[in-house]
């Protein structure tokens, strides 16, 4: 019988308090990278993006209420997961920043 980890079935809002989570569930900080969509938690689960990592905590901004204002934060592994769940307003902030005009054009424009 295989062992289903929780990163795996994770759809929706996670319920188990880091405390309480499975150590063969917590991915290490390190996996992760900037732009990476997750669940941090703080005061409950609340939706962030990665924007960086090392061995020992990630680097996260992340959306501290229901309103539209983000916080930043560094987190250790087991306060963090993967998030499935799209957050309109963290996940397409990257996009703003592709999309950009530079405003030296040089000879090639």
């Amino acid at each position: 019988m295989s062992k289903t980890h929780l990163s795996d079935t994770m759809a929706s809002t996670p319920t188990v308090t880091p405390p309480h989570r499975d150590p063969a569930d917590v991915a290490p900080s390190e996996s992760y990278r900037p732009a990476d969509p997750v669940w941090v938690y703080r005061d409950g689960w609340r939706a962030g993006i990665i924007e960086a990592s090392s061995p020992r905590a990630v680097t996260v901004t992340y959306r501290p209420d229901s309103h539209r204002g983000t916080g930043v934060d560094t987190f250790t592994a087991p306060y963090v997961t993967s998030r499935f769940d799209n957050d309109p307003t963290l996940d397409h902030r990257g996009l703003r920043l592709v999309r950009r005009t530079p405003m030296n054009r040089g000879p090639l424009s």
